[in-house]
């Protein structure tokens, strides 16, 4: 069953759990995301496609694999999300195309203009019933990151600007920059929890968190507690389906059968994740 963001979030926020978000990149990428979560007792799942994976397929493909796999899953909910998209233009076609969610990220810009444009993409989108998720901050690359730039450094959130910014845009999801990096960490990870604390006092809205990838449980669970409701995950997926297939791929299978093994190793790895986000800060 195909929804928006907001209708998933809402809940998770209130009852303090969160909903993965896995990157897909091919119908074996989404196949398996949506497979973990039937597994996982049919857990809401966000299935996300970057605008960066434009060169792979279309809008309007992604969401027809996305939509006829959906099909098949009545009682899931699932989450088309076009995820770090700058463009307007591009964004507005993700909207015709029937993505229930979509990301506009004004991260780089200053201030001002963040929340402007922000607000136009929201006025557009919640006049269509899809939701926004915005970013206040920015995120450093990590090592074998595919969002980021090598070029981006850490700027904290601040929480008296994300309070502003929620006020001002009518966002329906703050992701923000907390000491996590795109991709996997260089060294041990400086996650500060006691500035999400603040900005979720402020807000008072479902947050999200960038690079989930490698992150400690403990501090999973911890943020999850300060009000973490959207979890992206993507680089540790994509690396562990290309040594599944690096694997197979010496025994020089039938093509069939290295996209079986690909939508099998991407299952395994979402279905950890959504296990583990769906305890939330329960244990």
């Amino acid at each position: 069953m195909l929804t928006n963001l907001n209708d998933m979030l809402h809940n998770a926020y209130e009852e303090h759990y969160a909903v993965g978000s896995f990157n897909g990149y091919s119908y074996e990428t989404f196949r398996g995301i949506i497979e973990a979560g039937r597994k996982a007792g049919n857990a809401p799942i966000i299935a996300a496609f970057g605008a960066k994976y434009l060169s792979n397929m279309t809008l309007k493909n992604a969401y027809s694999i996305i939509a006829s796999i959906a099909e098949e899953c009545p009682n899931q909910q699932i989450c088309i999300h076009l995820d770090h998209c700058k463009d307007r233009s591009v964004i507005i076609q993700a909207i015709r195309a029937g993505f229930g969610s979509v990301m506009f990220d004004g991260s780089a810009l200053p201030f001002g203009e963040n929340v402007e444009r922000t607000k136009e993409i929201c006025d557009i989108a919640h006049a269509c019933g899809v939701s926004v998720e915005a970013e206040l901050g920015s995120l450093q690359a990590g090592m074998n990151s595919h969002e980021g730039e090598v070029t981006d450094r850490e700027i904290y959130t601040n929480p008296e600007q994300a309070k502003e910014f929620v006020e001002k845009t009518g966002v329906d999801a703050l992701a923000v920059s907390i000491g996590t990096v795109h991709g996997m960490y260089k060294g041990v990870p400086k996650v500060r929890t006691d500035i999400l604390s603040e900005i979720n006092n402020e807000v008072g809205i479902p947050l999200v968190l960038h690079g989930g990838s490698g992150t400690p449980e403990q501090t999973i669970r911890a943020c999850i507690k300060n009000g973490i409701s959207k979890i992206n995950v993507n680089t540790e997926i994509s690396m562990a389906a290309v040594e599944c297939a690096a694997g197979k791929i010496v025994e020089r299978p039938h093509l069939s059968v290295l996209s079986f093994t690909v939508e099998r190793c991407v299952e395994e790895t979402v279905l950890k994740y959504i296990r583990f986000f769906k305890e939330g800060n329960n244990n």
